[in-house]
């Protein structure tokens, strides 16, 4: 009880101490790339090449750090993102599911906890900031992120799975928090597994206010009012509404976050995609020269600060908001996934990155650049204001007046589904540092926070969101490097038994 009261007394003193080391000075994202002059930022956000990049362009070493894991872990495992999708999809159908399996949801319903927080306004706002400071090249290098973020999530999740616990009151608790403390105490280094998992869970805390709450909640709110001017004189009430459906559905736990997310999900991605859809149709002879557009400015940008280096950081960083890939978010849900082998659900998350940044990014660039409303003059305050969905909303206008309209309901259903499935991700890492007693103290800060992010600026949301879903990444793939041997170990006996026909008679007996 001793030891419990001081590590409570530590973790407070972290959350205490957060905004200040954050924010101790000012924050300068120069050209959009990310240059943080708080005491976090300035390691995070570190030059690599010490300044001697063309222009102004900077690579952060927090950037580097997932670039440079996501394609380790994808040789390292023999691009397990492209071999095993057909698979995969046979878990997500339903196909291996055996009795006897432990958890709280179905696969199906994790996949869609973690697309609802990952599927979300970083696919519309994001690409639309992305493009409109790293100019339509940002949206090839997306793609690169998400192709290989793809293993990152497979790694994270499957770790999530393998050291995930049953409380006392049946929930389950898993993610970053877990398999740092005990994936680091297996190595002999049980301290700085704890001190690491403290600091994870206090990031994800901030990130689910910032990232998963009022970020989505100050977009969505930009698109609605060009739809609803009442909210543009009264933001508070947009507040209000969000906050009242948002404590429906979070007050349940995971399992009614899931049952939501099961049925937001497949339809906001299907209205979404079929309203970008009709826009290619529309301007399908404009297509070709749009991927062209965006494949020669991946390499030959116009006009962009730090030029090819500077795309590639625009692209890797709107990624890394978006999927979230490597950042160990997603782990959490998915570790009250229903699945006899932890491998299992790690290739079920295999899909959130390609569903994610591959589909539903790409879709949303081609109709911004096809429309051309990045660059227009008219349109430069959006951007600079980092209005990234109502510039989305500008673009979807252009083509069909009332199309703006499908694209605010859109918002709405991506933020909300964010919202709800972030939720989760605070309250399970709230549970982790102060007791599973004290997770409802979590869900009302959460619902206040939704009603402030209505009157807080956009840029500062953004900005706060950067840092802390980025931070995340530094503990989370210190943690998969370091066990990397346990998930291989299990990938190849799972794909052995897959071989040999074993799984496949555990379904049928």
């Amino acid at each position: 009880m001793k030891n419990k009261s001081k590590w409570l007394g530590v973790v407070s003193l972290l959350l205490m101490l957060l905004p200040s080391l954050l924010f101790a000075e000012p924050i300068d994202f120069n050209a959009g790339v990310g240059v943080v002059n708080g005491y976090i930022g300035k390691v995070l956000f570190f030059d690599i090449f010490f300044g001697q990049l063309a222009g102004d362009a900077t690579m952060p070493f927090i950037l580097a750090w997932l670039i440079i894991g996501a394609v380790y872990l994808t040789l390292r495992f023999g691009f397990i993102n492209i071999r095993m999708m057909g698979h995969a999809f046979k878990i997500i159908r339903g196909k291996y599911q055996v009795a006897g399996s432990k958890g709280e949801v179905s696969p199906f319903q994790a996949l869609t906890t973690a697309l609802s927080a990952t599927v979300g306004l970083g696919n519309i706002a994001g690409v639309a900031i992305a493009i409109g400071i790293g100019g339509p090249g940002a949206t090839f290098w997306m793609i690169v992120a998400g192709f290989f973020g793809m293993t990152s999530k497979f790694t994270e999740v499957t770790l999530g799975q393998m050291y995930r616990e049953f409380r006392p009151d049946g929930r389950v608790m898993g993610g970053g928090m877990q398999y740092l403390s005990k994936g680091f105490a297996e190595k002999n280094m049980p301290t700085l597994g704890k001190v690491l998992a403290a600091i994870f869970a206090v990031l994800v805390i901030g990130g689910a206010l910032g990232a998963g709450n009022a970020f989505q909640v100050s977009q969505s709110m930009g698109a609605v009012q060009n739809e609803i001017p009442f909210f543009s004189d009264y933001p508070y009430a947009y507040g209000l509404i969000m906050a009242f459906a948002v404590g429906l559905v979070i007050i349940g736990g995971i399992k009614r976050i899931a049952q939501t997310a099961e049925a937001i999900v497949p339809t906001m991605v299907f209205i979404y995609l079929a309203a970008c859809i009709w826009i290619l149709i529309v301007n399908a002879t404009a297509v070709p020269a749009a991927v062209m557009t965006i494949i020669n400015e991946a390499f030959s940008p116009i006009a962009v600060t730090g030029g090819i280096i500077g795309v590639i950081i625009q692209g890797f960083k709107r990624a890394a908001f978006s999927s979230e890939a490597g950042i160990g978010s997603a782990a959490i849900a998915h570790s009250a996934a229903t699945v006899k082998y932890p491998v299992r659900q790690g290739l079920v998350a295999l899909y959130e990155p390609f569903i994610d940044t591959i589909i539903i990014c790409t879709m949303t660039a081609l109709v911004i650049v096809i429309t051309g409303v990045y660059n227009a003059p008219e349109h430069v305050h959006l951007v600079q204001e980092s209005k990234g969905a109502a510039l989305t909303a500008v673009a979807f206008g252009s083509v069909v007046s009332w199309f703006s309209v499908i694209l605010s309901i859109a918002v709405v259903l991506f933020a909300y589904s964010t919202m709800i499935s972030w939720s989760y991700y605070g309250e399970r890492s709230w549970s982790y540092l102060f007791g599973d007693g004290s997770s409802i103290i979590f869900k009302l800060i959460f619902i206040g926070f939704i009603i402030l992010a209505s009157v807080v600026s956009a840029g500062n949301i953004l900005d706060f969101s950067d840092l802390l879903i980025l931070a995340m990444a530094l503990p989370n793939f210190l943690a998969m490097y370091l066990l990397q041997g346990k998930v291989a170990v299990a990938l190849k006996d799972y794909l052995a038994k897959l071989k040999s026909g074993e799984l496949d008679a555990e379904v049928n007996r």
